[in-house]
């Protein structure tokens, strides 16, 4: 039952493999994985970062070519999400490269809800592209459900004054659409790749990717960080991500869906695509110890955070940098 008889959410999170280039093909998936959730209830479903078009393969590309892949907020792929949320009554949300009316380039995330209201988060951290640009601010949205939601894509969520700020905007959850897992970490101690062949021997020996997948370069590495994050500020956390070859590095999934104590109530670790689903126990939030310590804040002593160090790095530098940070 819920706490204290509050109103739950039934909520998805989403791992599938895209196919570069083709939103026609990754919408098709969309409208099969969310049509299926939908039937089972599901009143908000969170694909992947750069679902409609792929990911990591875009940093190859020419400026040219990202430009024609790049869609507006209300262009045909998102129009088709919308007209897909309006349709099944429930709330989607997905990831694309949009571009603006001065033809500036972002990562972008966008829900449709399905009151037909859409909000559009841009990726404050982007380093994919040159041509990609960081956004510039938080995204935190009123829905049909009483609730405040907010969206952090990938690497924004690595930064905790990110997932603080969205906290104190009023979001209870966090939908966190990645493209991660396997990646090759400069950091000793960081992700590394999954070997190629343990994806491509996946049907004779699917324990052995599986192991991978769990292991510390995919859900150990996330367990590092990601429930801290749904701790520390008191809110759920839908984790979506890419499975399988992206470019030259394999995704981890683990889609998982995280309470307002850090705690795991849906994943999965299967090397293909799958969706989870939690109903959110929206009564947890107030109490949560997250939210006990944001009351608990001295914010008169923490001028210090928007303060320069000056050794700050854009997120592509800040990415790809050899060098470590020392303290000043």
């Amino acid at each position: 039952m819920p706490h204290d008889s509050q109103p739950t959410l039934r909520a998805s999170a989403v791992q599938f493999e895209a196919v570069p280039d083709r939103p026609d093909l990754n919408l098709e998936t969309i409208r099969r994985l969310a049509t299926a959730a939908a039937t089972a209830g599901t009143q908000l479903i969170a694909f992947p970062e750069m679902c409609l078009i792929g990911y990591w393969h875009l940093r190859r590309h020419t400026p040219k070519r990202l430009a024609g892949l790049a869609e507006a907020e209300g262009g045909p792929s998102i129009h088709a999400v919308r007209d897909l949320a309006l349709e099944l009554g429930i709330g989607i949300g997905v990831g694309y490269l949009e571009v603006d009316g001065d033809g500036r380039l972002f990562n972008s995330y966008t829900v449709c809800l399905p009151d037909g209201a859409l909000h559009t988060h841009r990726k404050i951290h982007a380093f994919e592209h040159e041509s990609i640009e960081s956004g510039s601010q938080f995204t935190v949205f009123d829905t049909p459900w009483g609730i405040k939601i907010g969206i952090l894509i990938c690497w924004d969520n690595n930064l905790v004054e990110n997932v603080r700020a969205t906290a104190l905007l009023g979001a209870t959850v966090l939908l966190a659409p990645h493209q991660t897992g396997g990646t090759n970490s400069r950091s000793p101690r960081g992700m590394k790749p999954i070997p190629v062949g343990l994806w491509e021997n996946r049907a004779a020996d699917p324990a052995a990717l599986e192991a991978a997948f769990r292991g510390p370069h995919g859900r150990e590495w996330l367990m590092r960080w990601l429930p801290s994050r749904a701790h520390d500020n008191g809110l759920f956390i839908v984790f979506s991500n890419g499975v399988g070859p992206d470019d030259d590095e394999i995704r981890t999934g683990n889609a998982m869906i995280i309470d307002p104590y850090g705690a795991i109530i849906a994943e999965t670790w299967i090397a293909g695509e799958a969706i989870v689903t939690a109903d959110l126990d929206l009564g947890l939030v107030p109490l949560s110890t997250g939210r006990r310590w944001i009351r608990g804040r001295r914010p008169e002593l923490y001028a210090t955070l928007t303060q320069r160090q000056g050794h700050e790095l854009d997120a592509r530098a800040a990415r790809f940098s050899q060098h470590p940070v020392e303290s000043p």
